[in-house]
């Protein structure tokens, strides 16, 4: 169980602060949930049931774990699937598992993939563009908050850290 404060990942909102524990005025007796504040949606909260087992919550990485994945982000393969169908619902499946590793699988996959593409004169395709962005924005979402950094600087720093590797 997470405390008030704590920084997470939830599943469908990103990185997020835990505001609130308890239940809520909805007539539901006897639940309790999680009052989650993402740091990327302005002006939003999340309701999440404690005892969901419906979306992904886990903590937040810490900077050492960050510090890892960096180091380690070379050695990630990427997510070659030629089908186009199941190429996205690979992207999908990834971003779903909130998990960094993952993301960091759709970004270089998609990253190799549209030098590929350039070098053929083709543009990126809607559906990479599309998964590239969202796995861009959790994955640096999350290096943010763990390095308590904004999103911009910790994009910055991760690129830094693969040059010098």
């Amino acid at each position: 169980m997470f405390e008030v404060g704590d920084n997470i990942i939830h599943g469908g909102s990103g990185a997020c602060r835990v505001e609130n524990i308890g239940a809520l005025n909805t007539g539901v007796k006897g639940r309790i949930y999680y009052t989650l504040v993402p740091y990327y949606i302005k002006g939003s909260s999340v309701y999440t049931p404690v005892d969901s087992d419906k979306v992904i919550m886990r903590p937040v990485m810490t900077k050492e774990e960050v510090m890892s994945l960096i180091d380690d982000i070379k050695n990630i393969d990427t997510l070659w699937v030629k089908d186009e169908k199941k190429r996205e619902e690979t992207y999908k499946n990834a971003i779903r598992s909130c998990d960094a590793r993952e993301l960091v699988k759709i970004i270089k996959t998609i990253y190799l993939r549209k030098k590929e593409r350039v070098a053929e004169g083709k543009k990126m395709t809607y559906s990479d563009e599309k998964y590239y962005r969202l796995a861009e924005d959790n994955l640096y979402g999350e290096v943010a908050v763990s390095l308590s950094v904004t999103k911009e600087e910790a994009k910055e720093f991760v690129e830094r850290k693969v040059e010098e590797v």
